[in-house]
Protein backbone atom coordinates (compact mmCIF):
# COMPACT_ATOMS: atom_id res chain seq x y z
CA UNK A 1 0.00 0.00 0.00
CA UNK A 2 1.28 3.57 -1.15
CA UNK A 3 -0.89 5.97 0.51
CA UNK A 4 -1.06 6.24 3.86
CA UNK A 5 -2.70 3.37 5.95
CA UNK A 6 -5.74 5.87 7.99
CA UNK A 7 -7.25 6.06 4.20
CA UNK A 8 -8.38 4.05 1.62
CA UNK A 9 -7.45 3.70 -2.04
CA UNK A 10 -10.41 5.67 -3.55
CA UNK A 11 -9.45 8.56 -0.62
CA UNK A 12 -6.07 8.50 -2.10
CA UNK A 13 -7.22 8.80 -5.49
CA UNK A 14 -9.53 11.45 -4.91
CA UNK A 15 -7.13 13.90 -3.32
CA UNK A 16 -4.72 13.43 -6.08
CA UNK A 17 -7.20 14.24 -8.52
CA UNK A 18 -7.09 10.85 -10.47
CA UNK A 19 -9.71 9.27 -12.33
CA UNK A 20 -11.79 6.83 -10.52
CA UNK A 21 -11.89 4.14 -13.06
CA UNK A 22 -10.72 3.27 -16.96
CA UNK A 23 -13.67 4.66 -18.43
CA UNK A 24 -12.46 7.76 -19.58
CA UNK A 25 -10.81 9.73 -22.12
CA UNK A 26 -6.87 8.92 -21.55
CA UNK A 27 -6.01 12.37 -21.94
CA UNK A 28 -1.62 13.08 -22.04
CA UNK A 29 -2.42 14.92 -18.67
CA UNK A 30 -4.55 12.10 -17.26
CA UNK A 31 -2.36 9.94 -18.14
CA UNK A 32 0.72 12.20 -16.29
CA UNK A 33 -1.24 12.42 -13.32
CA UNK A 34 -1.40 8.75 -13.06
CA UNK A 35 2.50 8.64 -14.05
CA UNK A 36 3.03 11.06 -11.40
CA UNK A 37 1.09 9.11 -8.40
CA UNK A 38 2.74 5.97 -8.99
CA UNK A 39 6.24 7.95 -8.83
CA UNK A 40 5.27 9.73 -5.90
CA UNK A 41 4.10 6.82 -3.91
CA UNK A 42 0.51 7.86 -4.32
CA UNK A 43 -0.91 4.43 -5.46
CA UNK A 44 1.04 1.59 -6.18
CA UNK A 45 1.71 0.12 -9.97
CA UNK A 46 -0.70 -2.54 -9.26
CA UNK A 47 -3.50 -0.04 -8.04
CA UNK A 48 -2.98 1.58 -10.84
CA UNK A 49 -2.55 -1.19 -13.49
CA UNK A 50 -6.34 -3.09 -11.86
CA UNK A 51 -8.07 0.57 -11.54
CA UNK A 52 -7.20 1.39 -14.94
CA UNK A 53 -6.27 -1.85 -16.74
CA UNK A 54 -2.98 -1.04 -17.46
CA UNK A 55 -0.05 -3.50 -18.92
CA UNK A 56 3.13 -2.88 -18.03
CA UNK A 57 4.21 -2.00 -21.36
CA UNK A 58 1.41 0.95 -21.46
CA UNK A 59 2.73 2.21 -18.69
CA UNK A 60 5.70 2.82 -19.56
CA UNK A 61 4.68 4.03 -22.91
CA UNK A 62 3.05 6.67 -20.88
CA UNK A 63 6.01 7.31 -18.51
CA UNK A 64 7.54 7.65 -22.20
CA UNK A 65 4.84 10.16 -23.31
CA UNK A 66 5.05 12.14 -19.99
CA UNK A 67 9.24 12.85 -20.90
CA UNK A 68 10.45 12.10 -16.84
CA UNK A 69 12.52 9.15 -15.84
CA UNK A 70 10.58 6.23 -15.36
CA UNK A 71 9.57 4.55 -12.40
CA UNK A 72 11.71 2.57 -10.39
CA UNK A 73 11.68 -1.15 -11.16
CA UNK A 74 11.14 -1.92 -7.35
CA UNK A 75 7.70 -0.50 -8.17
CA UNK A 76 6.99 -2.32 -11.56
CA UNK A 77 7.65 -5.53 -9.80
CA UNK A 78 4.34 -5.94 -7.40
CA UNK A 79 2.58 -5.99 -10.83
Amino acid sequence: MAYPRDISIADAIKQAGLPTSHRVHWSKSRKADVVKAVREDIISFSEARERYLLSRSEFEQWEREVGKPKASARRLEDA
